[in-house]
């Protein structure tokens, strides 16, 4: 998978899911009453982020021509490192992982993937084409809330290719939300910085219980 294939793909989910994002318009969250002093701490992605995803997903799969896409098919566990595939044509399988962020929110190192997990993905077929899907929500007065937009990002193009040497073992990216910061990578680029990630983050784990 080169490059160029690699960010056809990523404008073409882009444009499915800006047509989505459209679709969906306010999600009302409660009334004006039911919270006399607004959002307060439940002003976070977290807080709302389930049922945004479902509402992403329910539509995805009802309304899946009316955003370009061929097929559409959710994860049917909670183990696996992507939440949907999807296809734009039979040559075409997509791997999405979805995830949120608030609005003017800072830039943290999040949680990507299981390490392991991923591995065992690219292990299957190391030209899989896996993206990130975030989508940005902001909270209104109305106590409703919106998805302002959502950003397609290829995880072979994260910058910052970290493993957390923690039990939980997790790849950890700070940029993955604006294409400003991609390193435009192929597959097999990736990969190897990712196993050369992994095998630092397993020596710090032995160094640390060896300690």
């Amino acid at each position: 998978m080169n490059i160029e294939k690699i960010d056809l793909l990523r404008i073409k989910l882009q444009e499915s899911l800006d047509l989505l994002v459209n679709r969906i318009g306010p999600i009302q969250i409660g009334q004006k009453a039911q919270f006399p002093y607004g959002w307060r701490k439940a002003a976070k992605g977290r807080t709302v982020w389930r049922i945004v995803e479902e509402i992403i997903i329910q539509n995805l799969e009802k309304y899946y021509t009316e955003f370009n896409l061929k097929e559409i098919k959710s994860s049917e566990g909670e183990v696996t490192v992507h939440d949907m595939e999807c296809k734009f044509s039979d040559d075409e399988l997509l791997y999405v992982n979805i995830k949120s962020a608030v609005c003017g929110g800072r830039k943290n190192k999040d949680d990507i993937s299981k390490a392991a997990g991923l591995k065992n993905f690219y292990d299957a077929d190391a030209n899989r084409n896996f993206f990130i899907a975030t989508f940005f929500i902001k909270f209104n007065e109305s106590m409703s809330i919106e998805i302002e937009k959502a950003v397609v990002f290829p995880i072979v193009w994260i910058k910052d290719i970290y493993v957390n040497p923690s039990n939980n073992g997790n790849l950890q990216s700070a940029y993955y939300k604006d294409l400003d910061d991609a390193v435009k990578r192929t597959n097999h680029d990736f990969l190897k910085l990712f196993h050369d990630a992994m095998d630092i983050a397993a020596k710090k784990k032995e160094k640390k219980y060896n300690d």
